[in-house]
């Protein structure tokens, strides 16, 4: 793909010393190798610690009645979820992560744009994430507003809204600074010959989820600083009884909140859109539709949060125009699922743990998507609004979607990650046992939505027991194999794994490089010849 060559592998950025040592070198540093392990490291803290809040909700609900927790345990519980699953793992997820490590290597730069900026949005990251954790141990207790704070509950409940809403809004200013950086990026350090057209994919998907958090999260962090105003200063954005309009703070946040299901899954879409012609060993079809795509789904993906609002009184001219809006924008995901399937046509398959990933990927992700349609349609909307069915294609979507493809790309870029190879038979057990415990935990609340079953409920009638046990021992099922796949992970990490530069025979820049990359990844810029995924 380049002129390029290095054959020098040492000093890596595991082995870089700066002004300090130990951690202190690593909280100090603006390398975006390490800034991206500082995003790794932190945020599968806060996942785990979501699956277990998620789990023990879980376990609640396998019987009708009071079974650990009392309802406003529960509520609390299910608000704190959220916060975390959301706003501390899914939306930065991918992007934070893999963007911070390997945008820079595919477009050929010796860093981001802005360093020192790219260090400061992970400190922001983690002091909203310590705000967040703080509001539920002071004050009067959690809050139990659920994650999206609808007004005007969040405006009149005792419990501790506003700690919570700030921790929301510092992580807001987080991810506007670093999609920032990967804009500027992108226009200003591609390597020579790397024209717009020869970047990859991931990168295109990296471009559209900037524009999306620069210009889409200003507005849920003013909204955010609304509710703040009102809860300590009484004005009157929201509350209807001093003059507010509690259906003005459901268009604010979904105005963000629906374009942020994109700033989850447009990153997650690019890393499959990588892994795929690698283990097909094949030139990604349709190169320039897949571009076009990611920024249809950024463009149109603002205008369709009335979806969310079909029950809450808005003019039929509304409802019907947002319901097409909505049809529309899953037009560009069809575009993607056609030309991943159409790359794997006649094509010689390299049977890999990260190909079953994104394939698994494909599946629940259709699952979401045509779920997803149900809810745009006005008639079926009005049936399973508000009930289980909508959460089950929430998490089709953003941890079917956004999860599966982290930890796709988790098992993709690892060997360049840490220079090790995990154990693909431990990787592959691991990968079953979860896609077996996935569905057999979100699929039953399909079912469930059907019949009538309200979601975020602490309790539920006798007819909705049988699928809620089956989805109880899903979560189990599902945990199992997340621990398989986190303990091979760490094992492989540790030393346990066989050292290798490209296990894959990868075509993109940072498979040229050596493994770990060295600190400013490249001793000299690459030249660009050609597209990326030649074979």
């Amino acid at each position: 793909m380049t002129d390029f060559n290095n054959s020098h592998k040492e000093p890596n950025y595991l082995e870089y010393r700066g002004k300090y040592k130990g951690i202190l070198g690593w909280i100090t540093s603006t390398d975006h190798k390490r800034i991206g392990l500082l995003y790794f490291y932190s945020m599968m803290f806060f996942f785990l610690a979501g699956v277990v809040m998620g789990l023990l909700m879980k376990y609640e609900l396998i019987s009708p009645g009071e079974q650990i927790m009392g309802a406003q345990t529960y509520n609390g519980l299910f608000t704190l979820h959220g916060l975390t699953m959301i706003f501390l793992f899914v939306i930065p997820g991918v992007a934070a992560v893999f963007g911070n490590f390997f945008l820079p290597i595919l477009i050929g730069a010796k860093d981001v744009s802005f360093p020192r900026l790219n260090l400061m949005s992970w400190y922001l990251y983690i002091i909203g994430a310590i705000v967040v954790l703080i509001s539920q141990f002071i004050g009067d207790g959690p809050p139990d507003t659920g994650w999206t704070f609808y007004a005007p509950y969040s405006l009149k409940t005792n419990t501790n809204v506003v700690a919570a809403v700030t921790g929301a809004f510092i992580l807001g200013f987080s991810s506007i600074l670093t999609g920032l950086n990967f804009i500027v990026t992108m226009h200003r350090l591609r390597a020579p010959g790397m024209g717009w057209l020869r970047m990859p994919l991931f990168g295109w998907a990296l471009y559209g989820t900037g524009w999306i958090q620069l210009l889409a999260t200003p507005v849920v962090g003013i909204t955010f600083l609304m509710v703040i105003a009102e809860r300590l200063l009484g004005i009157g954005f929201f509350d209807p009884a001093i003059g507010g309009d509690p259906i003005l703070y459901q268009h604010l946040f979904w105005i963000y909140s629906h374009p942020a299901v994109y700033i989850m899954i447009l990153p997650a879409m690019g890393a499959i859109t990588e892994i795929i012609p690698t283990f097909a060993r094949k030139t990604i079809f349709g190169y320039t539709a897949i571009v076009i795509s990611s920024m249809a789904i950024a463009f149109v993906g603002y205008f369709v949060w009335g979806h969310h609002m079909f029950t809450s009184g808005m003019s039929s001219t509304s409802r019907w125009v947002f319901s097409l809006l909505t049809f529309l924008v899953a037009i560009p995901s069809a575009i993607k699922v056609f030309n991943w399937t159409a790359t794997l046509y006649k094509s010689s398959i390299n049977l890999q743990t990260p190909f079953y990933w994104a394939i698994a990927f494909v599946f629940v992700f259709m699952i979401g998507g045509f779920s997803g349609l149900v809810l745009g349609s006005l008639a079926t909307d009005i049936h399973v609004h508000d009930t289980a069915f909508v959460v089950a294609h929430f998490h089709y979507i953003v941890f079917g979607g956004t999860g599966f493809a982290f930890f796709g790309a988790l098992h993709y870029w690892f060997p360049k990650m840490f220079a090790k190879v995990y154990n693909f038979k431990v990787a592959n057990i691991g990968l079953i046992v979860f896609f077996i415990g996935f569905n057999m935990l979100y699929f039953p609340m399909f079912y469930l939505g059907l019949l009538g079953m309200p979601r975020r409920y602490y309790d539920y009638l006798p007819m909705f027991h049988s699928a809620n046990i089956l989805s109880t021992v899903g979560s189990w099922i599902m945990a199992t194999g997340l621990l398989i796949i986190i303990i091979n992970l760490i094992r492989a990490r540790k030393g346990s794994g066989k050292e290798i530069d490209d296990p894959w025979d990868g075509k993109t820049l940072e498979w040229t490089i050596p493994s770990p990359p060295i600190v400013e990844n490249f001793e000299q810029i690459p030249e660009v010849k050609h597209g990326p995924y030649e074979y």
